[in-house]
């Protein structure tokens, strides 16, 4: 088991080492030279062989499933925020980063579904992701910004509603699959919501025909009393 590991991994080795020299004998056979533009392109993260990024000028792509801080999805479509503050995301979350303040109705003093505050501290987070795994509505995804280094870290990694709250543009631009995912299961809804919708006032319509035809004269007979 060990020795098939080890070998695997020399054979990866091995291969970004060959490839080194044959992207450079391509260059050579084409008669290009080592200027800035060819070593931009051997030292960029479409590169081959190896090769180093020049961070951070240059950057590596992230996957989409990449993880890191949570931030809440703003949905643009309604104007509002997408979290209702429902806490679950706070319950299932391992290190207890998480707080949330739900807003209150002046008038009722009721509670309404949204956050008036929502704080995760970002020193404690260890990006597990299962608050976005958990939340029912959607309303708090895994974000791709990884570059939080700071000199201090009691004001600036503690994240406040303001700066966890991103547009659901953006969500759907680093998460593309999760986005398209939520628009089938949006569709996949309002379309049975029409169709119940439809049986409902099918239902209705055939009540009152019946209804209709009772009360017309010669129709069906009234039980007696």
């Amino acid at each position: 088991m060990y020795g098939s590991g080890i070998i695997k991994g020399m054979g990866v080795t091995l291969k970004h080492f060959v490839e080194t020299y044959v992207e450079d004998l391509k260059l050579v056979f084409k008669g290009g030279r080592y200027n800035d533009k060819y070593m931009a392109e051997r030292q960029g993260p479409k590169a081959r062989g190896i090769f180093t990024v020049q961070y951070p000028e240059e950057k590596l792509p992230v996957p989409e499933n990449f993880r890191y801080i949570p931030f809440l999805v703003f949905d643009t479509q309604k104007n509002e925020d997408k979290c209702t503050s429902c806490g679950i995301c706070a319950k299932v979350c391992p290190p207890q980063c998480i707080w949330i303040v739900r807003t209150n109705d002046p008038k009722t003093n009721r509670p309404v579904p949204q956050p008036a505050q929502f704080t995760i501290d970002a020193t404690i987070c260890m990006s597990c992701g299962l608050c976005a795994e958990f939340c029912p509505f959607d309303a708090i995804k895994m974000d791709h910004d990884y570059e939080l280094s700071t000199f201090e870290r009691f004001t600036t990694l503690v994240f406040d509603k303001a700066r966890l709250t991103k547009p659901d543009t953006y969500h759907a631009a680093i998460h593309p699959t999760d986005w398209a995912r939520e628009l089938q299961d949006a569709a996949e809804a309002a379309r049975k919501d029409a169709e119940k919708a439809a049986a409902a006032a099918a239902k209705k319509a055939a009540a009152a025909a019946k209804a209709a035809e009772a009360a017309k004269p010669g129709g069906e007979a009234k039980p007696a009393a």
